[in-house]
Order: structure tokens, then sequence, then C-alpha cells
């Protein structure tokens, strides 16, 4: 749906290349609501019916993209409030990442069926018929009527009706939210279960007023680098076609490297070191210690699996994601380098501040969010186009940039398996969209799925179909078969950038920062254990 929500697209285009404006020409934040009359001028209500209630939620969009935190409008005090908070040049980041704007929100209603004008009060009423909790009362003045107490939203009226003349419908964030972590508040507006929510970005990218937002590093980012830092990077597959079809792979790394960048590498580069270690997995692990192995990829997914079925998550690969290899990679070299990570994807900003993978990977950013940096440097699209790249793009394989699209992880797996260890036999199964996520872990939960690999993707179409998109899928999907085709090595085998790196060191790292922070975690809640005990022993 994104791609048809034009207007909330500019929004968040609007918010980003004002915050990406002020850092570059050093601005003061104190100043920041002279970027919210840049982004609506004038008296008449760009998006609505009300420019004062616009400038408001276009102050909070302003917010959140600085890194602060969203306010209701019973805490509405000055703008600036905190903002010396987000005036510096490393990371900030303050949970919660996802965000509802109170007063943006319109308490869309919850799930409904209704009988609308359209019912001809037909003698068959089949409608009252097939219903099972006889919902549905008929008269010869009214036709339909559907009894809300009664009604358990279960469809079948809708399906059965000969006139399509009863609908079924939800408020579009909770309709798409593969893990049901959208509730309401007091006033029937949105409100996010944080115990459910994996950050996956589908209610952003679904809503229909714009009313939910993620926090932004771009401001930081911009100052990082401004401050000379030596900054690298690394950019996700599934950024071919985002700026359109006339701007190629290398023109869109040379406008990166415009905006101040020193470096600007692949992350196909990890994938080839996460495809090397998965595989190696896989053969050693599946079926004898684990009964299936899921992969590493999205986050969404790896935190969907921890907090429904947790039980499960062992069984996820231990192996570093793409983002953390080519950052590990990266860091390796030059220990001093800044890297900032480009894709799809919000839900990386959590990854990032994970114990094993923050010294790592300095800031995340969208391809949305380079979208406003870009804007805010006047780099246009047709600009991008007229770039003379300074180099040829050759960093990955074939399977290694097909990561980005569904099925591709695991597919670039069960390649490297065949070629490496042919007597083996690969069974794989992918699922798109954490609600399909869900249905295939309960499907291996019930063993119905041993001795398979399991690639999950949070978002339908892989990473081409990521919250922080700016193209359809249907156009990216087709340039990234074009970007696959160019790549000189067909394997990650054949990729001479990673032959003489070892990409288990990263694993172990990952492991043993694993053991500090689970143990970390022990102690808080042993102490907590310990207060709560001498509490009730003072009450």
């Amino acid at each position: 749906m994104k791609q048809v929500y034009s207007d909330v697209i500019a929004m968040r285009r609007d918010a980003f290349r004002e915050i990406a404006r002020l850092a570059y020409e050093d601005g003061d934040l104190h100043e920041l609501r002279r970027a919210i009359f840049n982004m609506l001028p004038g008296e008449i209500p760009v998006y609505g019916t009300d420019i004062f209630r616009e400038r408001a939620i276009a102050g909070e969009r302003l917010r959140l993209a600085l890194g602060l935190s969203v306010r209701d409008a019973g805490n509405l005090k000055p703008l600036d409030e905190d903002i010396d908070l987000a005036d510096v040049s490393h990371r900030v980041y303050e949970a919660p990442l996802v965000n509802v704007i109170p007063f943006a929100c319109q308490a869309c209603p919850t799930k409904t069926v209704k009988v609308t004008e359209n019912c001809r009060h037909c003698i068959g009423h089949p409608c009252k018929n097939v219903c099972p909790k006889k919902a549905i009362d008929w008269t010869s003045t009214d036709g339909a009527v559907i009894n809300d107490t009664l009604c358990i939203r279960c469809g079948r009226c809708v399906e059965y009706c000969p006139y399509n003349a009863i609908i079924k419908y939800d408020r579009p964030c909770a309709m798409n939210c593969g893990v049901k972590a959208i509730g309401s508040d007091e006033f029937g507006r949105a409100k996010i279960d944080y115990h459910k929510c994996v950050s996956c970005g589908r209610c952003i990218t679904e809503c229909p007023f714009g009313a939910i937002s993620d926090k932004s590093q771009i401001y930081q980012l911009i100052r990082s680098i401004k401050a000379g830092d030596h900054h690298v990077a690394i950019v996700a597959p599934s950024f071919i076609g985002q700026f359109g079809p006339k701007v190629g792979p290398e023109q869109v790394f040379e406008a990166i490297y415009q905006l101040g960048f020193t470096e600007v590498v692949e992350v196909g580069l990890g994938a080839d070191l996460t495809t090397l270690q998965e595989a190696e997995e896989f053969v050693h692990l599946v079926p004898e210690k684990r009964p299936f192995m899921g992969t590493s990829c999205c986050n969404s997914w790896s935190l969907m699996i921890q907090k429904m079925f947790p039980d499960m998550a062992p069984y996820v690969s231990d192996t570093a994601t793409p983002m953390i290899e080519t950052a590990y990679y990266i860091k390796h070299g030059n220990p001093k380098a800044k890297v900032t990570f480009i894709g799809p994807c919000i839900s990386k900003k959590l990854e990032a501040l994970r114990h094993y993978v923050k010294d790592y990977v300095d800031f995340v950013i969208t391809y949305e969010e380079l979208g406003g940096m870009l804007s805010a440097k006047d780099l246009s699209t047709e600009k991008m186009a007229e770039l003379q790249p300074r180099e040829k793009i050759q960093q990955a394989s074939k399977t290694a940039r097909g990561y980005a699209s569904g099925g591709g992880v695991a597919h670039a797996v069960a390649e490297l398996i065949k070629e490496k260890w042919p007597e083996v036999e690969v069974n794989y199964e992918g699922a798109e969209g954490l609600a399909n996520c869900v249905k295939l872990m309960k499907l291996a939960k019930a063993g119905k799925k041993d001795g398979m690999l399991l690639e999950g993707m949070a978002c339908e179409g892989g990473c081409l179909g990521g919250p922080g998109t700016l193209s359809s899928i249907t156009v990216t999907r087709r340039a990234l078969q074009n970007f696959q085709n160019e790549s000189l090595f067909g394997s990650p085998t054949e990729n001479n950038l990673i032959q003489h790196f070892d990409p288990e060191c990263i694993t172990k790292e990952k492991e043993s920062m694993q053991a500090i922070e689970e143990k970390r975690v022990d102690i808080a809640a042993m102490v907590d254990k310990i207060a709560y005990e001498k509490r009730k022993q003072q009450e």
C-alpha cells in the first residue's frame, strides 16, 4: 500500500529533508519551528482541514526525525524541549522505536461487519441463514440488520451476500500487524503493545493518515560526517531500483559519496560471509543436533521467534546477519571507521543496539531517510542519473545480491551446500509477512518442518518490500535480477574479497557477547528479585 499513499510519503520525506538540511547547514535546532513553516507555508491546509493541527503533527515528525520522543496533546511543551539531547554527533536512542503520534491518529474503527445501502432486502436472506451466531435479523423495511453484541466478525455473511452489500473492515495498522501488537487507548486511538511489537514497520506503511512513525538518526549521522570521521556506508542489496530506472547502482553509490561518506560497500559482501557460515551450520547441525534451522538475516523474524516461540529460538542460525558481517569486515581493517547501514528495514536500528553489534554498526538509516539527505543536498533523481561513477560495483556474488528478495537467503545457502556437499539434500521453505512467518513457526513447532532450512521475512517480497523502501516490488525485482547477473562471482567461494577472511571469528565474538548479555540480564533479574522480596518484608 505504501506506494499509493503519496501524501504520507511526502510528509515523511519533507521531515527528513528539513532535519538533514539543518544538520548540513549547522542550523539552530532551537529554531525548529521554521522547519515546520518550510514544510507547511501559508494559511491553507495541505493535507486536511486544519493548518494548525497539521503543523502540530509536523512538529512531532521533526522530533521523531531527530530521535526524540513523541508527545500527546496534553504534553505539548515548547517544540525544542530536550532538543540538546539530539544535538550530538553520535547515535541517540530512547525506546520505543515505532511511535503513534496520538493527535494524528483518527481512532479508526476496529474490526467491523456492516450492512451497506446496497442491501436489496432479498427474501432469500442468505446472510441470516449462514450466520453461526444468529446475529443477523431481517426486516422488510430495513433489510439485514447485524446485532453487534452477537456478531463474531467471522465474515460468512460477507462471503454469501449476492449483492456484496455487507462489508468487513478493520483499522489498517491492526489488520496488517502480523503479531497482533496494536490495540486501542482510552480514546480509541491506536496503541502499540511493545511486548509483542517486533518493529517490522508494517503499521507505518499501512496507516493512511501517516500517524505512525519511527525514530531517525540522520541528524546525528550528518553531524558525525561533518566532524571529519572516516565514514563507510554499507548498502543492502535491496537498494537497487529505489531511485528510479534511470539511476544505476553505481550512480546511487556515487550520490552517497557526495553526501560525505569516505567509502561505500555492498552488504552483499557480508551476505557471502553469512552464506558460508549458515551452510556449515546446516550441514553439521541438522537434523542431528537441531530439528531444523531458521535463517538469521531478518531481525523482526528473529524477534518474533524470541517473543512468541522462545523454545524454538535456539534453532535460529547462530550466524551474524549480513549487516554485522559487513561491518565487522570493515572494522577489522579499520577499527576507527564509522559504519552506517543503509537499507529498507527499521528493525535493523534495534539490531544495531545489541551489545555484540553496537561497536561495529554506528548508524542505521533507511532509503527513505537517505532520500531526505539527498534532497537536502539538492541531489534529485535527475541529477543522480547524470553522475559519473568513480567505480564499478563488484563486491558480492549473485546469490548474495539475491538476499534482497524473498527466498533469496535460503536459496543462497542451499546452492552453496549443493556446491560443497553435493551428497546433502536440502529442503527449504520460506515465509513472507509476519502472519505467514507465525504460521510457519507453528508448523515447525509441531514437528512438521523437521530437517528443513526455514527462511522468514517480515515483509512481503522480502527486503524489497521493507518499510524504508521508495519503489514498488515489481520494479525493484526486475532491477535486482539484472544486478545479480552483473556480478562476476557466481558463488561466495569465488568472491576474492573474502577468501582470506575468517568469518567464524564474528560468530564466536557474537556468542561471547551474547553470553555476557545473558549473564547481565540474569544478574539484573536477581537484583530485582532481591529488591522485591525486601519490599515485601518491609510491608
